[in-house]
Formats: structure tokens, sequence, C-alpha cells
């Protein structure tokens, strides 16, 4: 498992030699001491952000290097859920929502939460649902990615269900794996660490949305749609559909 901190706005989780990989802004694979979900300002607009990133662990006082995400929520939102080795630290708002209406006639979720905005030429937002997913089973590469899949689905059907959205237009995924663990050659829903990846995703993001939107807390809630949120998209389009090869 991980060894987690938290300071000056940075969530560090270490394991020495971990195999990642990431959707963030500088994704990919990578194998590293510690990976970091670092939280910005209200107004963050610094486009440098590796360099970014290297100055935030520095002053909290972390040397290790390795793949990191940016978020708006505050740390203290920050929630992990663990099983069956497996961790998953989450920090999740819903400042800039993403939707994707379903065509007429299909069965709707939550149709109220869905249309009513179209995409702006607003930058990205700093990811808003993130997710540091990590593993004790050693994994390939090919199972190290199907892990991603495996969260990112996790984390929509979370989403979805709890607010009609799909997500954000900026969520970021970090997903771990212990090289010197016992081998798994698959990381699908249906294997033991798929399930408790999805099993944990469900329950720290759930648990993350309702510490953000804590009624005690603040009077922020989860908005009602796209247009009335500070930010975020509708999906809207018509693709043409055939069968291949025609």
């Amino acid at each position: 498992m991980f060894e987690s901190e938290c300071a000056a706005g940075v969530l560090r989780a270490s394991r020495p030699g971990t195999r990642w990989l990431t959707t963030g802004f500088a994704g990919g694979y990578e194998t590293a001491d510690a990976a970091a979900n670092v939280s910005v300002p209200t107004g963050f607009d610094r486009t440098d952000l590796q360099a970014y990133v290297t100055e935030r662990r520095e002053r909290a006082g972390f040397e290790e290097t390795g793949p990191a995400m940016l978020t708006g929520v505050d740390l203290r939102h920050a929630r992990r859920a663990r099983l069956d080795g497996v961790e998953v630290i989450a920090t999740a708002g819903l400042s800039n929502p993403a939707a994707l209406p379903m065509p007429e006639g299909s069965e709707s979720v939550a149709p109220s939460r869905t249309a009513q905005s179209e995409p702006g030429d607003d930058p990205p937002r700093p990811g808003t649902v993130n997710l540091l997913v990590g593993t004790t089973r050693a994994l390939d590469d090919g199972a190290l990615a199907t892990l991603l899949g495996t969260a990112v689905e996790a984390k929509t059907a979370t989403v979805l269900a709890a607010t009609g959205f799909t997500g954000t237009t900026s969520d970021a995924v970090i997903v771990g794996s212990d090289p010197s663990g016992e081998p798994a050659p698959f990381a699908g829903s249906a294997t033991p660490v798929g399930r408790a990846v999805r099993l944990c995703v469900r329950d720290a993001v759930r648990a993350s949305l309702g510490a953000r939107y804590d009624a005690a807390e603040t009077d922020d809630e989860i908005p009602e749609s796209v247009a009335a949120a500070d930010y975020g998209v509708v999906s809207n389009g018509e693709p043409t559909v055939s069968r291949v090869g025609e």
C-alpha cells in the first residue's frame, strides 16, 4: 500500500519503484517512487505545469519525482478506500461537469442535468475528479492500462449515479502497480484486482463528493445542469453511423 501524506496543498502517495500509468498533463508510463495530486488556487492560469508541480513539491518538502495531477478541490476533501491489496485516493468536485445526452427516445438517467450548454473556448480547468489508484499486485503495461480503464469506468458509473454527469472536463487518473508483488495477468472487472478497484473507486469518490459538498461546511452545491455550473460541456452532435465496410 501507499505511504500517503499531505503538505502545503500537495498529496503524495509513495512506494519505492512503483510502475505508474497516468492520464495527467504529462501522461504515460513511468517508474517512480511517488505520485502526487496537487491542489491549485482559484484563478490558476499557469501553463508550465511540470515546472509548477516541481515548485509545489519542493515547497511541500517532497523530494521524489513522478507522475502528478492538478485539482481545484481542497485536499481536506480527499478520501481513501482500501480493499484486498488495492488503495484508491479520490478528490472530487463538479465545478466543470461534462454531460453526454442520450438520443431522443432512449432512456435518460437524469434528464434535468444533461443538455443546456454548448462547449466554449474556456481553457480546461485542473482535474476535478482525480483518482490515485494502487495495487500490491505486479501488472505488466497492458494489464496496467486495463486497470486504468477499469478505474475510469467505475468513476463514470459512480459520478453518473450521484450527479447525472459522466464526469468533468478535466478528470485525471494515476494507476500504480508494485513490480515486486504477485503477478496478475489481467485487471478487468471480473478479476480480483479489478473488482477491488471498482469498489474502492466507488466508495472513495462518493466519500469525497460528500465531503466537498457537505452542507455543514459550504453553501456550494452540485450544479443541476451544465448551464448552472461555472464551466462545463455537453457533447452534442450527430455522428454518421453505418455498418463496417459501407
